[in-house]
């Protein structure tokens, strides 16, 4: 009978699937390592249990201890099916950027989870790094994994994932491009191929807000490129150890925006559910399309499975949320979509200024429309209403009437968005859109500048 003997033994032998539409504009034959096929459904798997047998060769990881790690979730799922296979207790400490899916995938598989601050700087206590030191020392027979500084890592990748792309292009591949998060997926493939081909180009695809890109082409660590970003798994704010920058032949950076955009063309165009850094992997590879000859061989590697991301990137509101959904705005009525259904905020003419400003506060607002028994008649402006009360203590309590501006320009809803733009300008901050429904809306400044792309 043929079977695993426990869940481990089914990690690798992940497949090569060629990408077909995304990729058309390429002459390159261009080949996916799937690494959703492992049974913790990522790459992180084949470094995660090496690192854990390593350490327990060594004595670093003793029987009965407790595993502790930071982590995007991936290298956190890896450990935890190592940790309950082999009898060990893990505490994954996670940034906040993270999907809560990634979150209730570890609780689900045993481990603690401590989620940490995003936007604060490594050294910072809170940090998921210094959090990840401190328990390890505060917890008794505790080790600490560090993915990013742990040669195990790059080790994994030498042994068995460059071995299995070697051997299912027979030695014909001519470049691989993956996303670089802790560096020991690009370092040890890298490694490997470059010994039998010294002519295999490498490329790592990093983020807006990672120092990789840079840091490679200069030598500069350019704390002014650090920046919160939403792609999660690649990019770092440091220098891990195991990111062999002399293997790399270059990097290229892919936005958060086309990251989630390419994630969801894998789904729908490919059939291939992959994560949000597969999005960027691939966008990486159409960015570099000049590199690749005809009779080239391209592989790009898939860290992670799409169910990580269900309530972010293959969701349509978080998408709209980010201005990353693909809609055309071409129209007034596009421009209101996300609030066409919450009613319009106004004021009359003979109510107090107090009561203005009140409506300002409580909608969050910055401009509102004034009518009469006729109809639209005014308008009121924070930034107007601000610079008044400046001048005259006493203004809250005067009708709205002797303090209004111009009432607002009125558009149809079929209004092309480049007369809608131009009719927004200093002296005039918001126009009203008539709906079909005889209703009215406001567009602002800020539904404008959303719509860009």
């Amino acid at each position: 009978m043929k079977f695993a003997k426990n869940i481990l033994e089914t990690i690798g032998n992940t497949p090569l699937v060629k990408i077909n539409k995304l990729t058309q504009e390429i002459d390159a034959l261009v080949l996916a390592k799937v690494e959703t096929f492992n049974p913790g459904n990522s790459v992180k798997d084949r470094m995660a249990v090496k690192m854990i047998e390593d350490a327990e060769a060594d004595g670093r990881l003793k029987p009965g201890g407790t595993i502790i790690e930071g982590t995007s979730g991936n290298t956190g799922m890896g450990l935890a099916l190592a940790a309950i296979v082999k009898g060990y207790k893990l505490i994954c400490v996670i940034s906040d950027k993270q999907s809560k899916e990634k979150m209730d995938i570890l609780r689900a598989v045993g481990a603690k989870v401590v989620v940490c601050p995003t936007d604060v700087e490594p050294t910072d206590p809170r940090s998921y790094y210094s959090v990840s030191k401190r328990l390890a020392t505060e917890t008794e027979n505790a080790w600490y994994v560090n993915q990013y500084d742990n040669p195990s890592n790059t080790i994994a990748h030498y042994e068995q994932t460059a071995p299995e792309i070697w051997e299912q292009t027979e030695g014909k591949i001519t470049h691989f491009v993956v996303g670089v998060g802790t560096g020991g997926t690009i370092s040890g493939v890298a490694k490997y191929l470059k010994e039998r081909n010294p002519n295999v180009k490498i490329w790592g695809v990093d983020t807006y807000g990672s120092v990789f890109k840079k840091y490679h082409e200069t030598g500069i660590f350019d704390e002014n490129e650090i920046y919160s970003y939403i792609t999660e798994g690649i990019g770092e704010d440091i220098l891990p150890k195991n990111v062999d920058f002399s293997l790399i032949d270059g990097f290229t950076k892919v936005t958060d925006k086309d990251a989630a955009v390419y994630t969801r063309k894998l789904a729908l165009e490919e059939g291939i559910f992959v994560g949000n850094s597969a999005g960027a992997a691939i966008k990486g590879v159409l960015q570099l399309k000049e590199h690749f000859k005809p009779e080239d061989v391209v592989v790009v590697l898939f860290h992670d499975s799409g169910s990580r991301y269900v309530g972010k990137m293959f969701n349509d509101d978080w998408m709209r949320e980010r201005g990353f959904l693909e809609e055309e705005v071409t129209k007034a009525i596009d421009l209101i979509k996300e609030h066409h259904d919450k009613p319009l905020v106004i004021v009359r003419t003979e109510e107090l200024v107090s009561h203005a400003i009140e409506r300002l506060k409580k909608y969050k607002i910055s401009q509102i429309p004034v009518i009469d028994t006729t109809g639209f008649v005014g308008s009121l402006d924070e930034t107007d209403l601000f610079r008044s009360y400046i001048e005259d203590k006493n203004i809250a309590e005067k009708p709205i009437r002797e303090v209004m501006g111009k009432p607002f320009p009125i558009v149809k809803a079929n209004t092309p968005v480049e007369e809608v733009s131009k009719l927004i300008n200093k002296d005039n901050q918001a126009v009203l859109v008539e709906l079909e429904n005889g209703k009215y809306h406001i567009i602002t400044k800020h539904d404008v500048i959303s719509s860009i792309k």
